[in-house]
């Protein structure tokens, strides 16, 4: 084997499917990208990738060969974690993508606080509530919240006991009738996200003494993919959210929402730290998840 630049070349490349995507990622240009897997192929004697005109695809011996060079980079990486982290200051870089409300509201404070913390660590940070392909973008570590769609990630509880509530602004409750149970919801203006496309207009709940479930088709005339704007809807008197707690815990202790029907919970809804492998899991991700969990632990459950 030439070098471990070999194997870090062959796990970029199969994450990102694409010798371009693998050359900007690692500031090389695609040619060179090129001639390491081609000399890794030649030395293992397999091709590693299936090229076509559009993509990489890992081949079958690619496949296998693939979680043991994950492994070995796990390894050999916290080997010189473990040299350096108690003498060396914590640095790097780390892109970060999460939702646009969670984001603002909840995370981003909570990255400032951090980078003071260690101001050698630099952020890039994507908002979007759509899932990001952590395969295709170059983004290291995705936060979300609610159970990942993707078996094959690597997901970490960041704040488990989150759930989704009904809320809904002072000024809208006094001009329409009470919220106890969620079949109320049929007379109210319900506030709808859509995510990928799909419109998040069945309502689930569960009622917090004897289990019971409870599932409501809601309708409303604010549709939008925005989180962060079905909040600014529900603040500003618009109808009822059906939200994340994390996103308005805010708005709920300065009561510009206010929780409604309390005995009903909406679905579970944990927010975790996920990435592609555990190659990933460097001492800045490490740091990072240890910081977050203890502060929204403080937060929310303050």
């Amino acid at each position: 084997m030439k070098s471990l630049h070999d194997i870090r070349v062959f796990l970029e490349t199969a994450k990102l499917g694409s010798l371009s995507a693998a050359a900007r990622s690692l500031d090389q240009t695609p040619a060179a990208i090129s001639r390491t897997i081609q000399r890794l192929e030649a030395e293992l004697g397999v091709p590693l990738f299936i090229r076509s005109t559009r993509k990489l695809r890992l081949s079958s011996q690619g496949e296998l060969f693939l979680p043991r060079c994950q492994q070995a980079m796990l390894i050999f990486e916290q080997g010189i974690d473990e040299l350096t982290e108690t003498d060396k200051e914590l640095s790097g870089n780390i892109s970060l993508s999460m939702p646009s409300d969670t984001g603002r509201a909840v995370i981003m404070p909570l990255i400032d606080e951090f980078i003071a913390l260690h101001p050698k660590v630099t952020v890039h940070v994507h908002l979007s509530d759509d899932y990001t392909d952590l395969y295709e973008q170059n983004v290291d570590v995705a936060l979300r919240i609610g159970e990942p769609e993707d078996s094959n990630m690597v997901a970490i509880t960041l704040y488990k006991e989150n759930y989704r509530i009904l809320c809904a602004s002072p000024d809208y409750l006094a001009s329409h009738s009470s919220i106890t149970h969620p079949d109320d919801l049929q007379d109210h203006n319900c506030l709808c996200f859509t995510l990928n496309y799909k419109l998040h207009n069945r309502w689930h709940f569960i009622h917090s003494d004897n289990q019971q479930q409870c599932i409501v088709n809601v309708t409303g005339n604010r549709k939008t993919s925005d989180g962060q704007m079905v909040r600014q809807w529900a603040v500003n008197g618009h109808g009822v959210a059906y939200k994340s707690r994390l996103d308005v815990l805010d708005d709920l202790q300065h009561g510009r929402l206010v929780a409604l029907a309390q005995q009903w919970r909406g679905e579970h809804a944990p927010l975790y730290m996920i990435f592609t492998d555990r190659s990933q899991y460097s001492s800045l991700v490490k740091e990072l998840k240890s910081f977050l969990q203890q502060r929204l632990a403080e937060i929310c459950d303050a």
